[in-house]
């Protein structure tokens, strides 16, 4: 699950920026050309898994992973057999609200019941919500001090904005997304932790 779904979101709506906007169809195009990005896919589930291990938080809300996104659900299976007491972890997954333009996280696990949202992207069916602790959210592009390009809808921005407390928010994305010069906007929600298939990029002091 990304932050913008393929059909645009009627309202709350951003100001366009074509320069951001083709600079997005840029990085789809490069990541879906990766040659290798299966491999990558397998360092990045190592990394994530290490990370998670130190972690204290027992909900996550992640994504569905479209357009060649990293696919953060086997190592969050892992992660969700328990914590070292034995305590229950749970993982949810977005359902995307087209009115308010935010999320509401599902309680997910392997082969529970699926349909599709109202941008036909896969969400679980009949299952609690909860507010995760954290969100794992991906990235199209990141630059430094947390930065994170996503799609362009808002839809992790605004869902931040609304929840209290603020869950821990950590973006993944390949290496090819760096971006140098990537400054925040004024709606942007910066990560407080970055992780690639190179390991910890960047974490919050």
């Amino acid at each position: 699950m990304s932050d913008k779904p393929p059909d645009p979101v009627p309202a709350p709506s951003r100001r366009a920026d074509p320069a951001r906007d083709l600079l997005r169809k840029k990085l789809v195009a490069a990541r879906l050309a990766l040659p290798d990005r299966l491999e990558r896919a397998v360092e990045l589930q190592s990394v994530l898994r290490g990370w998670l291990a130190g972690r204290p938080e027992s909900s996550i809300g992640a994504y569905w992973p479209i357009k060649g996104e990293f696919d953060p659900l086997p190592a969050l299976y892992r992660w969700s057999e328990g914590g070292p007491d034995g305590s229950p972890r749970r993982i949810g997954l977005p359902v995307s609200d087209r009115a308010s333009g935010k999320l509401r996280f599902h309680v997910w696990f392997p082969g529970c019941p699926m349909e599709n949202d109202a941008y036909d992207i896969p969400k679980p069916k009949d299952t609690d919500e909860f507010m995760p602790k954290m969100l794992l959210v991906p990235c199209l592009g990141f630059g430094p001090g947390g930065v994170r390009l996503g799609y362009g809808g808002g839809f992790f921005d605004r869902t931040l904005a609304a929840l209290q407390p603020r869950p821990f928010m950590v973006g993944v994305s390949y290496t090819h997304g760096f971006l140098p010069f990537l400054r925040e906007t004024e709606t942007d929600r910066p990560l407080d932790a970055l992780l690639t298939e190179d390991g910890v990029m960047y974490t919050r002091e």
